[in-house]
């Protein structure tokens, strides 16, 4: 089984509503999740914030938080949650490449999760093109919501 389709099927089972908030997925991890059998029911949405106003404007970050890094991710994943109503969100922030920024290396990723009771983050160094990087991302934010989903 898929870790896409593992994640449909527990997301049916517990009724778990699934929200994210991508940066440098840009919009490939919700496309994921909105493919997947039943999604309709359990797929609250995301929000696609690429720009750093974007995401104070939508996402509330607070002004001098580094974009690439943990206290970034979780604060995405926290506003997500509660714009959508969600159970559970996920979000991907961090360095594609393929030139470092801001003094992150290309392949830095932050996932950071919440669910209500406890927010969180993953640190991610991947290797790769910025496709590669973003496909390792987007398999690492599933794989995340699985984990969070069997606590």
């Amino acid at each position: 089984m898929s870790d896409i389709e593992e994640l449909a099927r527990r997301a049916q089972e517990t009724g778990t509503v699934i929200a994210v908030a991508e940066s440098l997925t840009s919009g490939n991890l919700a496309a994921t999740i909105g493919a997947a059998e039943g999604a309709g029911d359990w797929f609250a949405g995301g929000v696609v914030a690429y720009r750093l106003e974007t995401k104070h404007r939508v996402l509330d970050l607070a002004e001098g938080i580094d974009p690439c890094s943990p206290e970034c991710a979780e604060q995405l994943a926290r506003a997500v949650r509660d714009l959508t109503g969600a159970d559970l969100a996920v979000s991907a922030t961090g360095v594609g490449g393929p030139e470092p920024h801001d003094g992150h290396e290309p392949g830095t990723v932050y996932l950071g999760w919440s669910d209500g009771d406890d927010t969180g983050h993953v640190l991610l160094e991947l290797d790769g093109e910025p496709e590669q990087v973003i496909d390792g991302s987007v398999n690492a934010a599933l794989g995340l919501l699985i984990d969070r989903m069997r606590r």
